[in-house]
């Protein structure tokens, strides 16, 4: 049991360090795409101070920071949604996604070490994002519970795994244009999850879907956390649907997607585009 054991976490670190080798391979496109990040961030968080100059009613420093952490949560999010989808197409351009999706290992081995690596890179870009974000703005953070707000964002990665690997289907089967076919998903989450305005400003209809989103619970509960400095306990309203949420989605994902494999490997999918 510990042999197979050691033997799994050893397979899961190989595409770790695979994946920061990649990091290492295109660092000039890691510069841009953390660039553009931050400046994303910043233009969005600039729309507070832009809404105070035709309000002077307004308090900016409140619509500052709650668009700051939406924005900054929502990166996090989508990096991880995105390194997970981007797994079948990085695997296609480097010609290697015969190899391993044929190597003798569990796809819940293959997918743990991508989505490892996937959280470290998130967290990484949303600690320099914030420090950056702090240098324009001032931001109290004084009241804010970041332990609870950290927590939040852990768990709530978690359960957006699980969309993730199930957008990482459509690549898979549909090689010319699957890439392009998650932005569909992301964009209906980016929609409904509250991420620059209220949940309740939404129509009922929108609403429904939001109720399953977990960007909404994670984007309700870092607020909760960091604007109003609720207690960890008292985040546990949040942290519920979102482990409810993980630990369904996970196991489905993760079989739809074998479900995909099978039918790929069968129609010879597994080919190298460009």
């Amino acid at each position: 049991m510990n042999i197979a054991l050691t033997t799994e976490l050893r397979a899961s670190y190989g595409f770790i360090e695979r994946n920061i080798n990649i990091v290492k391979r295109y660092w000039a496109w890691e510069v841009v795409w953390l660039f553009y990040s931050i400046t994303n961030s910043l233009a969005v968080a600039f729309i507070a101070p832009g809404v105070g100059a035709l309000n002077a009613g307004v308090d900016t420093r409140v619509l500052v920071l709650y668009l700051i952490i939406g924005t900054i949560v929502w990166r996090y999010l989508s990096v991880i949604f995105y390194w997970l989808t981007d797994v079948i197409g990085m695997e296609r351009w480097e010609g290697t996604i015969e190899y391993t999706l044929m190597a003798p290992i569990t796809r819940f081995t293959h997918l743990a070490g991508h989505t490892a690596f996937a959280v470290v890179y998130s967290m990484f870009h949303t600690v320099v994002i914030l420090a950056v974000t702090a240098i324009f703005f001032e931001i109290d953070l004084s009241r804010a519970n970041l332990l609870g707000g950290a927590i939040v964002l852990l768990v709530g990665s978690v359960s957006f795994i699980g969309f993730g690997i199930v957008a990482a289907i459509l690549p898979l089967l549909f090689p010319e244009k699957g890439q392009q076919m998650t932005h569909v998903i992301i964009s209906l989450l980016l929609l409904v999850s509250g991420v620059y305005y209220p949940v309740a400003v939404l129509p009922p209809a929108l609403r429904f879907f939001a109720t399953y989103s977990p960007a909404t619970y994670v984007l309700e509960g870092a607020r909760a956390a960091l604007l109003d400095g609720a207690p960890t306990i008292a985040l546990w309203q949040f942290l519920a649907p979102l482990i409810a949420m993980g630990a369904l989605a996970i196991p489905f994902g993760l079989w739809l997607f074998g479900i995909a494999e099978r039918y790929a490997k069968k129609t010879g999918k597994l080919k190298r585009n460009g």
